[in-house]
């Protein structure tokens, strides 16, 4: 398990393969969520890009990672998915590299976010797509929304740490 203490602490690593540090994050407010372009929940996209456009310019960033665990509703590689991401949803906030966000292969990042916020009683593994963390400015974990939880009904969380 990592001791890191914020996000700054780690990398991630863009669709082809460039690893980038998330220090360069501190500041911002941030939304991590993993995503499927297969999902009954895919059209948050939508709200997602929306919630982007909405505060960007206040320091708010999404964070979207790919993920093939869950009904293998992540199938295509990352060329694929961006295509696809930009021509049914117009997203232009970044998608990175797909990843595992539960067991062995698990990426660190979301190792981290499962131990600094829980799920439903006290449950670390990430339930299914469209999970949602969100980071403050100083990089602290602050919420964990289920999928159900739609990104427009994040908007007030969102507004208290801008």
């Amino acid at each position: 398990m990592s001791e890191a203490k914020t996000i700054a602490d780690f990398t991630a690593k863009l669709p082809n393969g460039e690893a980038i540090s998330l220090a360069d994050k501190l500041g911002k407010v941030i939304l991590v969520v993993n995503t499927a372009s297969k999902c009954g929940f895919t059209p948050q996209y939508d709200g997602l890009e929306a919630l982007w456009r909405k505060y960007k310019d206040q320091g708010f960033e999404v964070i979207a990672f790919p993920c093939n665990q869950f009904g293998g509703q992540e199938p295509g590689n990352a060329a694929e998915i961006e295509e696809f991401c930009k021509v049914n949803f117009g997203l232009s906030f970044p998608l990175m590299g797909k990843i595992d966000v539960n067991g062995a292969d698990a990426d660190p990042l979301y190792e981290w976010l499962k131990a600094e916020k829980p799920g439903l009683m006290g449950s670390k593994g990430i339930k299914w797509n469209f999970t949602k963390f969100l980071i403050d400015r100083k990089g602290q974990v602050v919420k964990r929304f289920a999928p159900t939880d739609k990104p427009e009904g994040l908007a007030k969380d969102i507004e208290k740490l801008l």
